[in-house]
């Protein structure tokens, strides 16, 4: 699944590529050492995917959230594709239980993924 390309001329890219591969999505929520704090990052990481252009957002109860958000430049390893996506937000905003939603869209595709803080033990 390796990308071939070739320039024309004055600078024309053909980029010939395999099949598109979906991206895995991978959640962490905020470490104990941060909640500990003032703070939590919630962070969505999407790898190994193809084609390039993974577009990620976040959303809390339909709406997309944009403050707090860092969402980082797509990087490539043979022919794959990846990034990341970072949301901060206060500790007692984590800890009242809403549901963030990382959505994911690629290839024509949407998928996402919730967090929720769990009870503790």
């Amino acid at each position: 699944n390796e990308a071939l390309w070739y320039t024309f001329g004055g600078g024309t890219k053909l980029t010939i590529v395999g099949p598109a591969v979906k991206p895995s999505v991978s959640l962490l929520p905020p470490s104990s050492l941060q909640i500990s704090g003032d703070s939590a990052a919630l962070l969505c990481l999407l790898s190994s995917y193809s084609p390039q252009g993974a577009q990620v957002s976040w959303t809390l109860y339909g709406s997309e959230v944009t403050e707090g958000v860092q969402t980082s430049a797509e990087s490539e390893r043979d022919g794959r594709y990846s990034r990341s996506s970072v949301l901060s937000l206060s500790k007692a905003r984590w800890e009242a239980g809403e549901r963030f939603v990382c959505r994911v869209t690629h290839d024509g595709a949407d998928h996402e993924t919730s967090f929720l803080k769990s009870s503790e033990c």
